[in-house]
C-alpha cells in the first residue's frame, strides 16, 4: 500500500487543479472563460492554480490578443498527461483495494 500511496500527487489534491487537469485530459485545449465556467470558479482562483501547473510543466498557458482583449488558452502538456494518469491510478488502486475488503 505504501507504493501505491506514493504515486498520489500533492499537487492534484487541490480540487481546482484537478478539475483544470480532467479539463485537460478530454480537451486539447480550453480557453479561460470556459475553463472558468465548467469549474464554477473566480479568476484569481483559476489563475493562481493553473500557475502552480504551469510551474510543475503539467500545463502549457499561451497568451495572446484578441482586438483589445487577451485571450487565454490553457493545454496539458505530456509529462502533465503522464503524471495525471499515474496520479488516478494510484487512486483507483486504492479505491479498489478498499472496495475488496
Amino acid at each position: 500500500m505504501k507504493e501505491i500511496i506514493a504515486q498520489i500527487n500533492k499537487i492534484f489534491e487541490n480540487k481546482v487543479r484537478l478539475g483544470i487537469m480532467s479539463a485537460l485530459m478530454v480537451n486539447e485545449r480550453i480557453d479561460f472563460k470556459e475553463l472558468k465556467s465548467l469549474l464554477d470558479i473566480t479568476d484569481g482562483n483559476l489563475s493562481s492554480n493553473a500557475s502552480v501547473l504551469e510551474k510543475e510543466k503539467y500545463i502549457k498557458i499561451k497568451k495572446k490578443f484578441i482586438g483589445k482583449k487577451t485571450s487565454t488558452i490553457y493545454s496539458a502538456t505530456t509529462s502533465g498527461k503522464d503524471a495525471f494518469k499515474v496520479h488516478l491510478l494510484a487512486l483507483e488502486m486504492i479505491i479498489r483495494n478498499t472496495l475488496n475488503k
